[in-house]
């Protein structure tokens, strides 16, 4: 029989950014439920990665004991108050298992009690009015507002003929026994297609991994999302000419041939005319993009970046339907493989100040501040800097903000969006400001063009005081007037990311604030 429920706001989804807004949500004491399709908290990681290994970092030991501080290096836990509901907690491995995330997010929350209705698909969303969204056994749900925490669930199939002749990552065997003696083409360029690679080495004969463009490492470009060293072992068959390679080029189609298959490629750095090579099996690594199917005409958010995002304001609000917000991995388009939204050490920050968004704007809550006398700025940046996990995880995405009002009163707010600071300060939601000084974390300019492991090349001194020219993350001052930059202050980079120099932090600091 269905029934109808309504509520303030509707999370969609119990992964762990539809947690950290429930728990935020419940701080707050506002009226809202999360529905959840799987059975339990977390179902993603019940099944990806496939391989189990998660390459988000568990640094248990790290000398400091300064909570925040940890988190820098804590890529896994959710924000809450309770000491006990760190991931740190849950295993000592460096990169957990998956399994070990499933157990976490279900203790966060029944530990947290959070209102949760699992086994509960979300199958239409419309807008009458409010919000009406409809689950599996036909019951209704009404909202004013709605938080998407779904992710990217849909599997991307790229357009290739015979692509149908492939298998997908979603749901091909990992089983290495099943690949023995087999040549196997993988497509695609990110983690998962080399997750897939290293897992096959032992038992293939020869594996191709096959994408356009230049292979990306993350120990170069900084993006977490790029390549990582947990999964590039197989470059090191390739490079040292074990069978295995790289192909650069595009996939111009796949037949059937007997038991095998025969692959078109279209190299990219040879001038050769397309190759058909045979294969015995053939791996989709392409990725997942999120799926908007769910939501009616009238309601449906515009999508971007080839359709894999919803398209959203500095506020993660989709840009054609008011009241519509996202939180977690699909929020990642606001910083598209330059900052780290897409993962859970960047955007559990983000849903925190999404928070601060939709509670000053529906609630009438300003965001938290406090007042700082003008001659002491130049200690509560250096504070700041030296502590801040937020800035740290989102850099250059992420702000703290100092306020100056006309009368010369200064007040500090941390952790609001950069892109969501300039507009706020315009529309007045931050009082009467006539300047205000962003302060961020950020590599330096052409930071991914530099080889981060030649010593003598792209690093300025530790000692120079400018700090203009460092190329490795370090705080940035600018002073903007009206939303327009004034001017800028480099702070110098530091090996120990301790930026509490009296002559080379400080001084240089506080001469820029005068």
């Amino acid at each position: 029989m269905s029934s109808e429920v309504s509520t303030e706001c509707l999370v969609i989804g119990a992964g762990p950014a539809g947690l950290q807004a429930s728990y935020l949500l419940k701080q707050a004491g506002r009226d809202h439920l999360v529905l959840e399709g799987g059975p339990a908290a977390g179902t993603f990681f019940t099944r990806f990665p496939r391989h189990r290994q998660l390459i988000s970092i568990n640094k248990i030991y790290t000398g400091w004991d300064d909570p925040e501080l940890n988190l820098r290096v804590d890529w896994n836990s959710l924000l809450s108050d309770d000491p006990e509901l760190l991931f740190t907690g849950y295993t000592p491995r460096y990169f957990p298992n998956a399994d070990d995330m499933v157990r976490y997010l279900g203790d966060f929350a029944v530990k947290n009690d959070l209102p949760i209705r699992y086994d509960t698909r979300v199958v239409s969303v419309s807008r009458p009015d409010d919000f009406v969204l409809r689950d599996q056994h036909g019951v209704t749900y009404r909202a004013k507002r709605i938080i998407v925490a779904t992710g990217v669930s849909q599997k991307y199939v790229p357009d290739i003929e015979g692509v149908e002749h492939a298998e997908h990552y979603y749901d091909v065997s990992v089983d290495p026994a099943e690949f023995t003696d087999k040549k196997v083409l993988i497509i695609g360029r990110g983690n998962s297609a080399f997750e897939t690679a290293d897992a096959l080495m032992e038992t293939t004969s020869v594996i191709h991994v096959a994408g356009p463009g230049s292979l990306k490492l993350a120990w170069q470009t900084h993006f977490v999302g790029h390549l990582r060293a947990v999964n590039n072992n197989f470059l090191d068959t390739y490079q040292l000419k074990s069978q295995n390679a790289l192909l650069d080029g595009h996939i111009a189609g796949i037949r059937r041939d007997g038991d095998g298959y025969l692959v078109k490629v279209s190299f990219q750095r040879v001038d050769e005319v397309i190759k058909e090579i045979r294969y015995d099996r053939v791996i989709l690594a392409t990725g997942f993009r999120f799926d908007a199917s769910i939501f009616a005409p009238e309601c449906r958010p515009r999508l971007t970046i080839n359709s894999r995002f919803p398209d959203q304001t500095a506020a993660w609000e989709s840009v054609n339907v008011p009241d519509l917000f996202f939180a977690g991995t699909i929020t990642q388009m606001r910083d598209f493989k330059k900052s780290t939204s897409g993962f859970i050490h960047g955007f559990r920050y983000g849903v925190r100040a999404l928070h601060r968004i939709v509670e000053q704007r529906y609630h009438g809550v300003d965001w938290p501040s406090r007042a700082v006398a003008a001659g002491d700025v130049t200690e509560a940046i250096i504070e700041r800097v030296n502590r801040t996990s937020a800035l740290w995880q989102l850099f250059a995405f992420m702000s703290d903000a100092v306020l100056i009002a006309p009368d010369g009163t200064v007040r500090y707010v941390e952790e609001v969006p950069v892109a969501h600071l300039h507009e706020a300060v315009a529309r007045g939601e931050f009082g009467d400001v006539e300047t205000y000084l962003t302060v961020t974390l950020e590599y330096g300019a052409d930071h991914d063009k530099v080889n981060p492991f030649d010593i003598t090349a792209g690093r300025n001194s530790q000692q120079d005081t400018s700090g203009l020219d460092g190329r490795y993350l370090h705080p940035v001052v600018r002073r903007f007037r009206a939303g327009e930059l004034v001017d800028e202050h480099h702070v110098t980079e530091n090996l120990d990311n301790e930026w509490d120099s009296e002559k080379v932090h400080k001084a240089p600091l506080r001469a820029y604030l005068r």
